[in-house]
């Protein structure tokens, strides 16, 4: 497959999981009272279920791709996926909804998994770097696009025809990936499927401690992200009152990230990954704690352009440690990417999931929750990369 190509469909099997999130966020109020979801925090729920279905998932499907190879790990994946939609797209209560969302991330994790061991599989070091910038500078168009498609289907239709998008795009890409991506792990390569095998693998790479310190930084930046999307649809519909402008304003924010992740396929090859991690988190931190002062003179309620300046700043940030944190905790990992890939995904996820979730369910009309999120996160981060360099 042409170099572009391959960069395109890993893009838009990586992208399925954000559009799964993304295109809701205009219609979880409709979803909420639909189904009779009571306090209005617990739509949330929508999300973060999605992500705890994708954390689990990511366990299995590196060790599965390892033994079997890539494509039939995606097979499975991709079916357990539209099988989730499916039930989502027909549910008649809440518990429902949230099982078929679960479906859909335990399945959507197979994509996440395959991808970056496809990636590590043909690339190593800064290259690597780069194309995982290139793939997430494509992905990143689908947050800038999907909440406005999802506005625009509420216009015309009801909620569940999201459902039903997100279905038929399902089985259009899988058909493509079925058809023209190549296996890339072949007879000799792969590792028998055993628990006492996984267990092995899995401890060595526990005991790699930079694998390790970047899977967790992996997971408390993606804490302070998951945070920023479980509250702003509430942020932006309801405490500032855009309505159906929400999606416009999500979107711009989304150009930062995508804006950051080009520039970073670029200077990664002079700078390298790490130091661009840490400049990331250092100006995070300094952006946040210096706006959390600023917004608390005005009851976490700053006017509109203030917090989309900062919202700016800070997700071109997450833009740069989106790809690099992910690639330098894969880059020991070569000779075990898949089940490797599922470690670091896993774990990164799972300290996300419930921090993210406290950060959104803090969530009273004030921006301060998310703020102090991205303060509290981002240090961390930098704490534990100040851990690894004494470590060495």
């Amino acid at each position: 497959m042409h170099f572009g190509e391959f960069v395109a469909l890993m893009a838009i099997l990586m992208s399925l999981m954000a559009l799964s999130i993304d295109i809701m966020l205009p219609a979880m109020g409709q979803i909420g009272q639909d189904l009779q979801v009571a306090r209005t925090n617990n739509n949330q729920l929508i999300i973060s279920i999605l992500f705890l279905g994708f954390a689990i998932g990511m366990i299995f499907y590196g060790p599965l791709s390892d033994s079997f190879g890539r494509k039939p790990a995606i097979y499975l994946g991709l079916s357990i996926a539209i099988v989730g939609c499916i039930i989502s797209l027909v549910a008649d209560s809440y518990s429902t909804m949230l099982l078929g969302r679960f479906l859909q991330g335990l399945g959507l994790a197979s994509a996440r998994i395959i991808t970056v061991a496809l990636v590590r599989d043909l690339y190593h070091g800064n290259e690597m770097g780069k194309v995982m910038s290139l793939i997430m500078a494509l992905f990143i168009l689908v947050p800038i696009l999907a909440p406005a498609l999802g506005q625009g289907i509420l216009f015309i239709a009801h909620w569940r025809m999201i459902f039903v998008f997100i279905l038929v795009l399902s089985i259009v890409v899988l058909i493509w990936f079925a058809l023209r991506q190549v296996e890339t792990i072949h007879g000799e390569d792969k590792i028998p499927f055993s628990l006492k095998n996984i267990g092995q693998n899995l401890w060595l790479i526990l005991k790699n401690k930079e694998v390790m310190a970047y899977t967790v930084m992996s997971g408390f930046v993606f804490s302070a992200f998951l945070g920023y999307l479980n509250s702003s649809q509430q942020i932006f519909q309801a405490q500032y009152q855009l309505g159906a402008m929400f999606p416009l304003y999500f979107g711009v924010l989304a150009i930062a990230v995508g804006l950051a992740s080009l520039l970073n396929a670029k200077l990664v090859m002079k700078y390298g990954m790490h130091d661009m991690s840490k400049y990331a988190l250092l100006t995070i931190s300094l952006t946040s704690i210096i706006f959390f002062c600023f917004s608390s003179q005005f009851n976490g309620h700053p006017d509109l352009w203030q917090l989309m300046a900062y919202l700016t700043v800070v997700l071109f940030c997450f833009g740069i440690l989106m790809g690099n944190l992910n690639a330098l905790a894969m880059e020991p990992l070569g000779h075990m990417a898949g089940i490797g890939a599922s470690l670091v995904g896993a774990v990164s996820t799972f300290i996300a999931v419930p921090f993210g979730a406290l950060i959104g369910q803090s969530y009273a009309q004030s921006v301060q929750p998310l703020v102090l999120g991205f303060i509290t996160f981002s240090v961390l981060s930098l704490m534990v990369m100040g851990w690894l360099k004494l470590q060495k």
